[in-house]
């Protein structure tokens, strides 16, 4: 695929707000869309700020499979079945340390998880 398909696609799917399907272009191309940043529109060039600093980070991006224990815990959480918080946060001790996992809880979870000792106090 050309670059310049490329720089059109991510404009258009950003134009769209389908912020997920310009994220998955940029991430397939990113050495050739970093070269040629100057074409993106400024959410783009955003996105593409954020995927640039988490990759320097060195921190992997949440899974599908994650997010699904996340929501899964705030599910639980909005039920206050705590017993059931903490059968799934068994052997997910290291999804909870990760910096991003804490976006993708509730309020709820996190004053729960907070008070189990399982995250850190925000």
């Amino acid at each position: 695929m050309d670059i310049k398909d490329i720089i059109s696609k991510i404009n258009k799917t950003v134009d769209a707000l389908e912020f997920t399907t310009a994220r998955k272009y940029i991430e397939e191309n990113i050495e050739l869309v970093n070269q040629n940043r100057v074409h993106l529109k400024s959410n783009a060039r955003e996105i593409l700020k954020f995927l640039n600093e988490q990759l320097e980070s060195g921190e992997q991006p949440l899974t599908k499979a994650e997010i699904n224990v996340l929501n899964t815990l705030n599910v639980y959480a909005a039920r206050f079945d705590i017993r059931s918080m903490k059968r799934n946060i068994k052997g997910n001790e290291q999804l909870l340390l990760k910096k991003e996992s804490i976006n993708y809880l509730s309020t709820d979870a996190r004053i729960f998880l907070e008070s189990m000792g399982a995250i850190g106090k925000q």
